[in-house]
């Protein structure tokens, strides 16, 4: 069996999810460049807007399209939640079998959106990389060196832009996927960990996507502890006393030898350890790392206690064999 009869092909349940948290270009422009884009592919595809907060304008504009008619639908959220909450709800808002991610502002060129669905080969979820770049040599750089770094902690090497919001995705990565914080821009990457096919797709770069992008060193910060968040959450999951453990080993290491020396010391040469700091600072070395290795055999505790209930896999595919029972029947078989 091909994957297009395993799978429904994208264009045949489709909806758009457009999340408006930070940045916004003329809406209904976009709107009208977006949809006739994909009247190639999904002409009946419905459109759903999220605003993460109060975008008058934006709303104003929506609530302009929806009275001529157009397909399309209007959330609002009652304050600024994120980028991450305005896609999950966006996906809860829809029951299409496919879910186009799109900014609500300009990356790539709208009329090379069909070639996201020219490029599908069964795969759970596309992924765009903005190519060629037109944007300056800053930007640029600034992606490279990203993404050299989240190379670096993810192991990882199938995503060049996760800043492009472009995504082509299946229904059921985004009910075995969980998303908060500022993890969209990481969905890719927690997808793929659970297992699901997933392929980054060039599209051109959008000629009014060209400004450079300087941030305060805050909004930095914040880009590398989601990544550090990320690097634990891909790496130490089930795992959490490698984390803590290699942590804690490490403090205990340093703090036993350097006590065993001033020990050694007194023992040896005579020296004193009374008035000597190093003696506390040791000890202090010892019962951090005793402490940091405690909270590693905490989390594996709770991963025991709660690991069926955490499914870290897909099944792409059952062939042959009987079908098999349901939860109910199989509690009707014990209880006989």
């Amino acid at each position: 069996m091909s994957e297009t009869e395993r799978h429904p092909r994208p264009g045949d349940s489709l909806s758009v999810i457009v999340p408006v948290s930070e940045r916004f270009d003329d809406t209904e422009a976009l709107y009208r460049q977006y949809r006739e884009a994909l009247a190639q592919v999904a002409p009946e595809a419905l459109f759903v807007y999220v605003l993460d907060g109060d975008f008058p304008d934006v709303e104003a504009d929506l609530r302009r399209l929806i009275e001529r008619g157009e397909r399309l639908r209007l959330v609002r959220l009652g304050r600024w939640f994120g980028e991450a909450t305005a896609m999950s709800v966006g996906f809860r808002e829809t029951d299409s079998d496919w879910l186009l991610l799109l900014p609500a502002y300009h990356q790539v060129e709208p009329a090379s959106l069909p070639l996201l669905f020219d490029n599908w080969q069964g795969e759970d979820m596309l992924v765009c990389r903005r190519w060629p770049r037109r944007d300056s040599w800053f930007n640029q750089w600034q992606t490279r060196l990203f993404h050299r770094l989240l190379h670096f902690a993810s192991g990882s090497r199938t995503f060049h832009d996760l800043g492009c919001s472009v995504r082509l995705l299946s229904r059921r990565v985004v009910g075995e996927v969980q998303i908060y914080g500022d993890q969209h821009r990481f969905f890719p990457l927690l997808a793929e960990r659970h297992g699901f096919r997933i392929r980054e797709i060039d599209l051109p770069q959008s000629e009014e996507d060209l400004y450079r992008r300087l941030y305060r060193p805050g909004v930095y910060l914040r880009r590398m502890l989601d990544m550090l968040s990320v690097f634990f959450l891909l790496k130490f999951t089930k795992k959490p006393l490698r984390f803590f453990g290699l942590i804690g080993s490490g403090f205990i290491t340093f703090g036993g030898v350097w006590l065993a020396a001033l020990l050694a010391q007194r023992a040896f040469f005579g020296v004193p350890l009374a008035d000597r700091p190093a003696l506390l600072v040791s000890a202090f070395a010892i019962v951090l790392g005793v402490q940091v290795f405690s909270l590693g055999l905490l989390g594996e505790l709770i991963i025991f206690t709660h690991a069926k209930d955490m499914k870290e896999y897909v099944i792409d595919e059952i062939v042959g064999g009987e079908e098999a029972s349901s939860p109910e029947a199989e509690k009707e078989a014990v209880n006989r």
